[in-house]
């Protein structure tokens, strides 16, 4: 195993775990951070293991960062004038 995919799998491990404490922003902070490290460690999991590995992690971690998403897209389908 590559280290950037050994460093994709503490990253979701501890997404799970910091999604198990309790939190009074409804986690916002805390998927702020997660997407911040996450994204550059797309690109080195690209570097090291090709595009289609790639996908798969970044498929793992939308799953676990799915309500940012929804909020981003919701927001973007607003922007452009589309409806909810």
């Amino acid at each position: 195993m590559s280290i950037s995919l050994a460093l994709a799998c503490i990253w979701m491990i501890s997404a799970n775990l910091l999604a198990m404490l309790p939190s009074r922003d409804n986690y916002w902070t805390r998927a702020y951070w997660l997407m911040g490290i996450g994204v550059p460690l797309l690109g080195f999991v690209c570097w090291e293991n090709g595009p289609w590995l790639t996908l798969l992690v970044m498929a793992a971690g939308l799953s676990m960062l799915r309500w940012p998403i929804v909020y981003l897209m919701r927001r973007i389908r607003r922007h452009l004038g589309g409806q909810e």
